[in-house]
């Protein structure tokens, strides 16, 4: 599991860069979620929102945005970039005990892949268990490559194993335009998944 809080108190950050070069492929799923959706569109949170990389964008789509985050420095620097946002410090791998509420609508860029085994099964279980009746899942995910050391990837099978409670809806390939070497490489995909009834 990668430490960001190093990584932030480094200044050692190239997923914002990679953040930026996918902004138009978050906004194309965006668009499509939406789409589906009568508003008010409902609740959203930002999983591992980093310094708010998309929460603003949530919030001007009309979600009522959340974003959440570990590492306190990047949560105060969320804040100090947008002063009107909702950012809270909590550990993904335990989202019930952050006092968030519940949410429609679950955004996570590149968090669930930098977490190890164990913890993406606990985001997943915390997911479930503030996800409202209808909730979605929209993950951005790195595939498995020969990269691995350098860009955490995860499989189709490692994602759906951990979100058992989950059916997955809908798989496309991301646009790597942008993303430079060795993001390139790594096959990116987006997956939609929805809360199963009853779980």
């Amino acid at each position: 599991m990668t430490n960001y809080a190093r990584m932030y108190r480094l200044g050692i950050t190239p997923w914002e860069g990679y953040a930026e070069a996918a902004a138009p492929s978050v906004a194309a799923v965006l668009d499509r979620e939406e789409a589906g959706r009568t508003p008010p569109l409902g609740r959203a949170l930002d999983l591992g929102c980093g310094r708010g990389q998309y929460t603003p964008e949530l919030a001007r789509r009309g979600w009522e945005a959340v974003g959440v985050d570990v590492v306190p420095r990047a949560i105060a620097e969320a804040r100090r970039r947008d002063p009107g946002g909702t950012y809270v410090v909590g550990d993904v791998t335990d989202l019930p005990s952050a006092g968030l509420g519940t949410f429609d609508l679950f955004l996570d860029v590149g968090c669930f892949q930098g977490l190890g085994p164990a913890q993406r099964a606990a985001e997943a279980r915390g997911v479930a268990a503030l996800a409202r009746p209808g909730a979605t899942v929209l993950m951005l995910a790195f595939g498995p490559s020969r990269w691995r050391r350098l860009v955490e990837g995860v499989s189709e099978a490692e994602i759906t194993g951990a979100f058992d409670t989950w059916d997955l809806l809908d798989v496309r390939d991301a646009d790597t335009a942008g993303l430079g070497f060795p993001m390139n490489r790594t096959a990116p995909r987006w997956y939609r998944l929805g809360l199963q009834a009853g779980a």
